[in-house]
């Protein structure tokens, strides 16, 4: 088991799973200091590909196949970041490098799954190496500018002492505050991080959808619906959730919310009517919070309640 002989050295690394969020983080820990030593993936054809990505060669970052894990250099750190379904067969394989006379292996091992906890590592704990996980909560849609997002993000970290230490480590070195939550919280966390961020992006595209059948192009309704998220993320920049509620929930408009209805009642747009009446029940206790009229918002809320979903 190897360990950094100062304080000052970086952790030498090694990332399986060299996709969007991998490279990414290879990125930005080279440019903290961190040496890169491998990229491993399922085929080692993305492997050569992520290493010639990372603007380095072969020689100094090893590209492997997941069947070739056995060749993976000693390192300090393992980063996993794989998908989640693949963690656990991949704690597997590298589990069964663990420590062999007159080798050195990794000292920890970390996942940067939001969902899952360091439980999922059990083979690698049992085989003596440190284990625990470090979630950034970004969302990384291309390496290089995630690498730039992973800066000064807040992330998420779980496991046993020595991998907290390793992890602090790296979000100290990348600038970014960490949090902890109980092993057995990390689903829900996930999911909440999930409803801010992919589920966000599933509703621009629903409203894209509806202004497209307003007769606009989809890059058009794009265009001009940007603006309008941009407003709102400000407004929640500088305030709370309840002040930062606009529109027709915010000011008790009953009579809107029918026209709405009546506008999503055909069956092409089923799936947006029952999108609209989730949140906008969720919208009318913030309303409440605001001060508007409880008769008006109970009345709002049977008539989201009553209303099925299209079938025109």
């Amino acid at each position: 088991m190897t360990k950094a002989k100062s304080q000052g050295k970086k952790p030498s690394v090694a990332i399986v799973g060299p996709g969007r969020l991998g490279l990414a983080l290879a990125i930005s820990l080279r440019a903290s200091g961190y040496p890169i030593l491998a990229f491993v993936a399922k085929h080692a054809d993305h492997a050569r590909k992520a290493a010639r990505l990372f603007n380095q060669s072969a020689k100094l970052v090893r590209p492997l196949a997941l069947a070739g894990i056995s060749q993976l250099p000693s390192t300090d750190l393992v980063l996993i970041t794989t998908p989640d379904d693949a963690i656990e067969q991949t704690a597997r394989r590298l589990a069964e490098l663990a420590p062999q006379k007159g080798k050195t292996r990794p000292g920890t091992v970390l996942h940067t799954s939001g969902a899952l906890s360091s439980a999922v590592l059990a083979p690698l704990a049992e085989a003596g190496f440190h284990t625990g996980s470090i979630h950034p909560l970004i969302s990384v849609s291309e390496p290089r500018a995630g690498a730039e997002a992973l800066r000064g993000a807040f992330y998420c970290l779980e496991g046993d002492p020595s991998a907290i230490r390793i992890a602090s480590q790296i979000v100290g070195d990348l600038g970014g505050k960490s949090f902890s939550i109980r092993p057995e919280n990390k689903a829900l966390y996930h999911a909440a991080a999930v409803m801010a961020s992919p589920h966000l992006v599933a509703l621009f595209d629903l409203a894209i959808e509806m202004l497209a059948a307003c007769g606009l192009s989809k890059k058009k309704a794009k265009e001009i619906l940007l603006p309008l998220l941009e407003t709102t993320l400000n407004n929640l920049k500088l305030t709370d959730t309840r002040r930062a509620l606009t529109g027709t929930f915010a000011r008790g408009d009953l009579a809107t919310v029918k026209r709405h209805l009546s506008a999503l009642s055909a069956r092409e747009f089923a799936d947006a009517l029952e999108v609209y009446k989730v949140l906008g029940l969720r919208s009318i206790p913030l309303a409440s919070r605001n001060g508007i009229d409880e008769k008006i918002l109970e009345q709002i809320r049977q008539v989201l309640k009553s209303t099925n979903t299209g079938q025109k």
